[in-house]
Formats: C-alpha cells, sequence, structure tokens
C-alpha cells in the first residue's frame, strides 16, 4: 500500500504486485488509504506475510496521517508489527552511508523529527542536528532520552557541516 513512487520501485526490485497471497505486505504513505486495504492487510499479515513498512511517523504537518498510523490498525487486527525498514531504523542508515561509501564519524543527519531522524542518527551513532523548522519543537527534547548533537531554526542557518 503506497503512493505510485513506492509501487514503482518495488517493480524495479522484481516484487509482483497482488493481492493473492502476497509474501510481504508493504506499508508506505498514501492518500488513498481505506478500509478495504485496512481488511486485506491485516488479514495477510495475520495468515504470515511479512509486515513491512517505510517509517513510524504517526503524522506529518498538519496533522495528515502518515505511514504509523497507517501501520496501526492492521498492527491491532493482526496482533503483529511491522518492521520499519526507514527511519528510525539503523538498517537505513547504515545501508545509506555503504552506498555513499561514507563513515558514520565523517557524517551528519539533518532533521525536523525526534522521533525518526534524530533517533535513526543516534541509534546509527551519527552527530545529529534537529532543525525547528518541522515536526519537533524545542519542548519535545526534555521528553526524549536522547538529544541532537546541535539545534537550528531552519536548514538555512546550519554552519556546522
Amino acid at each position: 500500500m503506497g503512493e505510485g513512487a513506492l509501487i514503482h520501485e518495488l517493480y524495479k526490485a522484481g516484487f509482483t504486485i497482488t493481492d493473492v497471497n502476497p509474501d510481504f505486505v508493504i506499508v508506505g504513505e498514501t492518500r488513498s488509504y481505506n478500509w478495504d486495504m485496512i481488511h486485506k492487510a491485516a488479514y495477510f499479515v495475520a495468515n504470515g506475510a511479512r509486515f513491512i513498512a517505510t517509517n513510524p511517523d504517526t503524522h506529518g504537518r498538519g496533522f495528515y496521517p502518515a505511514c504509523g498510523a497507517l501501520c496501526a490498525g492492521i498492527e491491532k487486527i493482526s496482533g503483529r508489527k511491522p518492521f520499519y525498514v526507514g527511519k528510525p531504523s539503523p538498517w537505513i542508515i547504515r545501508a545509506a552511508l555503504n552506498k555513499m561509501q561514507a563513515h558514520s564519524e565523517e557524517t551528519v543527519i539533518v532533521g525536523d523529527n525526534l522521533r525518526t531522524d534524530i533517533l535513526a542518527g543516534f541509534q546509527a551513532g551519527l552527530e545529529t542536528i534537529l532543525v525547528l523548522s518541522g515536526v519537533s519543537s524545542l519542548d519535545d527534547i526534555d521528553s526524549m532520552p536522547f538529544r541532537p548533537s546541535w539545534i537550528y531554526p531552519s536548514v538555512a542557518e546550519i554552519d556546522v557541516i
């Protein structure tokens, strides 16, 4: 379940998109989420399909439902949690570093969300920059067990790189 870009990348990677006994249920961002999708996905996951999702974000700016919110119904019905392959999974950070032939000690992650961007960097051992022009605010920092390395009002003001 996802928008065209996700479906296109899955096809390019050799996946066949089907709703007949799939091996995987893959969830990304979509604005066309509906009851039938939830029903089928939960049924397939409960019956053995592996549950993979792009990220655990519950909402974006303006409180539109994001991938984590879309997965919540499937998780509650099937009793299975998704494996998140995107942020904050350190797996995606390591994969990106390997692809770029970069090293964690020479890399910084910049993001606007403490729960995904900054947590991903923290778990992967990277320096982190939180920009306050998006999801997280200064007030959110105290509720986290980790801290960003640097904090800036926006990307335009970053001067440490």
